[in-house]
C-alpha cells in the first residue's frame, strides 16, 4: 500500500475540526501564543475526563507540547472555517500574526487562547505523550470544559475540504 492509496481512503473519514492553542512564556517578553488546526482529536475517558490530540513530531506544536503541559482545545463552528484555514497553512507566518485580529479569551487554567465564537473550548493537561509514526499522540487530562452558545453547527473536514453539516 502506498502512502496516496492510504491518504485517499482515511480522506473518506468525516472529523470535526479543532483549533490547539498553548501560551509559550519562554518566547519573548511577554511570552508567544501558538496555534494549530487539528482534525486528529478525540475524547479518550470521561472518568477521568481525558482528550486526545495527534500533532506532527518536530512541529512547533510538538515541541512547545513537550515543555509546555497545559493547553486549549477550541471546537470550532461552521462560521470559523478562516481561523481552521489560517492555522492550517504550511510555510505561515508567525504565530503572532495569527491571533494578530482574531478574538481570544484567554484560559483560566491555562492562559492559553481560547477562540470566540467555537462551539465548545476545553482546557487541558498533558499526562501522557505516545510516539506513533510521524506523529505524537498527547493525551490530556481536561481541566476545564465549556459550551458557549455559539452559533450554527460544526465545522467539518472531508475529501480534503472544510464542510458544513446539513
Amino acid at each position: 500500500m502506498g502512502e496516496d492509496e492510504f491518504r485517499i481512503a482515511l480522506s473518506r473519514f468525516t472529523a470535526g475540526v479543532v483549533l490547539v492553542t498553548a501560551h509559550d512564556p519562554e518566547e519573548g517578553p511577554r511570552g508567544e501564543d501558538v496555534g494549530m488546526t487539528a482534525t486528529a482529536f478525540m475524547s479518550v475517558s470521561l472518568d477521568p475526563p481525558l482528550v486526545m490530540v495527534s500533532v506532527r513530531n518536530g512541529s512547533r506544536m510538538d515541541e512547545l507540547l513537550e515543555r509546555q503541559p497545559h493547553w486549549a482545545v477550541s471546537v470550532l463552528s461552521e462560521g470559523q472555517r478562516h481561523i481552521a484555514g489560517r492555522f492550517a497553512m504550511k510555510g505561515r507566518i508567525s504565530d503572532r500574526l495569527l491571533f494578530e485580529d482574531m478574538s481570544v479569551v484567554r484560559g483560566e487554567h491555562t492562559d492559553a487562547p481560547l477562540a470566540v465564537g467555537a462551539l465548545a473550548t476545553l482546557e487541558c493537561r498533558t499526562e501522557q505523550r505516545v510516539t506513533a509514526g510521524d506523529h505524537t499522540l498527547v493525551v490530556a487530562r481536561v481541566l476545564a470544559a465549556a459550551a458557549p452558545a455559539a452559533e450554527g453547527g460544526p465545522l467539518t473536514y472531508f475529501r480534503g475540504r472544510y464542510r458544513t453539516l446539513g
